[in-house]
């Protein structure tokens, strides 16, 4: 009863604007004076677990997403993009759709491809006929690659809250990240022509034969930090935390040494907004740490297990539950929230229903697709709609239509055919 409306709590502090740290303090306050914690002992066991050489690589990742933004790396990705698909229909969607998943690669984060992404493919998308509520739509959507896509910050927490093997969880999602890719850019292609007009390219030239060579060559530096970042990782070379660290150095190296964009100015930049948000995770995390550590240790978990098996006896219903309250918690809070405080507590209820713990890491990061994309809130959707300047209500009629016919298929075939998520780790050795 307690944790049901401490977690009432929460959602009603993060719905009425509260910022998501003090959110998580306000409800770790009432759960401490509900069940007379020890908050001295229960600080310093949150402390401990913050001591793992795992989440030093949150920061640095979330520096590496920064720093591409920054160093014009972004721009040379978005250019290599439109040279694939731009003499097709639907290339331009196309383009967006691969350049946040190649950005995914590197970074991890939707924040900063929304960014990065949407300031550079926005406008001339509005020239070739895209409308922009579509265009912010589909940049929301697709930004989201970064958390299928590994490297992945959303699979690093998973893998610290849960106890999981992070390279596991990164394999697990790329199945479904190659899936929602291919989805998105099949959906782009049959509506482009029947719900808009899209102006055709204009015809290759030698001039535009040498522009598309000179993008292939200014992209290849930027092709090569995903390629080193996931083969190094996968082949054992060195650890996620490593890879942060080479993502890091590399990224800056190709700024300023190669695109001579990266500036110092601009580097300091990247430094402190790397700090404010590595500052705001942590304090979530912490909190959160400490908030799962009381409802363990009052037996929530298990409660809530007996609770939905009392109502559905059977795996597939239980899956569908679990999934409808990921989707339903995803349109209030953001995806760090969702992992850190609510999918440990589900975790031994898909257990129930035989589900790998992998393969429930991926159910999450699909589950973060479709609630942060989804009215009311739509955390995701609103930043897009932000970058791309246009009013949200515009952009709900078609993320709702790419949720339907594209996010949430994903999702089921991620649920229901567990060799989606499973087989690349199994491949690597991981299970």
């Amino acid at each position: 009863m307690h944790a049901g409306f401490s977690v009432l709590l929460l959602l009603f502090l993060l719905g009425v604007g509260v910022p998501v740290a003090w959110s998580f303090a306000g409800t770790l306050l009432l759960l401490t004076w509900v069940y007379d914690v020890n908050l001295n002992t229960l600080m310093l066991q949150g402390f401990r677990s913050l001591n793992s050489l795992v989440l030093l690589a949150l920061p640095l990742f979330i520096m590496a997403g920064y720093l591409m933004q920054a160093g014009g790396i972004a721009h040379r990705l978005v250019g290599f993009a439109e040279m694939l698909v731009k003499n097709r229909r639907g290339g331009m969607g196309a383009s967006m759709v691969l350049a946040s998943g190649v950005f995914g690669a590197i970074s991890g984060t939707a924040s900063a491809a929304v960014a990065s992404i949407g300031t550079i493919l926005v406008d001339p998308m509005e020239q070739r006929g895209y409308p922009r509520p579509y265009s912010a739509a589909l940049l929301g959507i697709s930004s989201l690659l970064g958390i299928l896509i590994p490297p992945s910050i959303t699979m690093i927490l998973f893998a610290v809250v849960t106890q999981q093997s992070v390279v596991a969880c990164f394999a697990a999602t790329i199945g479904p990240g190659l899936l929602l890719m291919v989805g998105l850019i099949l959906f782009n292609y049959v509506v482009a022509g029947r719900w808009f007009k899209e102006q055709p390219t204009p015809p290759a030239s030698d001039t535009g034969r040498r522009s598309a060579l000179g993008s292939l060559l200014l992209a290849i530096p930027a092709l090569c930090i995903p390629v080193l970042i996931l083969g190094g990782i996968y082949g054992g070379v060195f650890t996620p935390t490593e890879a942060a660290a080479v993502a890091v150095v590399l990224v800056i190296g190709i700024g300023c040494f190669v695109y001579r964009e990266l500036t110092l100015r601009k580097l300091c930049d990247s430094f402190v907004r790397t700090a404010e948000t590595t500052g705001t995770v942590i304090l979530i995390l912490l909190f959160s740490f400490l908030i799962g550590r009381i409802l363990v240790a009052q037996g929530v978990p298990q409660d809530l297990t007996t609770f939905v098996t009392g109502l559905v006896d059977s795996p597939i219903g239980i899956l569908l539950m679990v999934n409808v309250f990921l989707i339903l918690v995803g349109m209030i809070i953001d995806d760090v929230s969702l992992t850190v405080v609510v999918a440990p507590l589900l975790l031994p209820l898909v257990g129930v229903a035989d589900v790998n713990p992998i393969q429930f890491a991926a159910i999450v990061a699909c589950a973060v697709i479709v609630g942060s994309n989804s009215p009311p809130m739509a955390p995701v959707l609103y930043m897009s709609c932000r970058i791309s300047k246009v009013t949200v209500h515009r952009s709900f009629g078609p993320a709702i239509a790419m949720i339907v016919f594209v996010a949430i298929p994903v999702q089921l075939i991620t649920t229901f055919v567990p060799a989606v998520s499973l087989a690349f780790p199994r491949m690597l050795g991981l299970l």
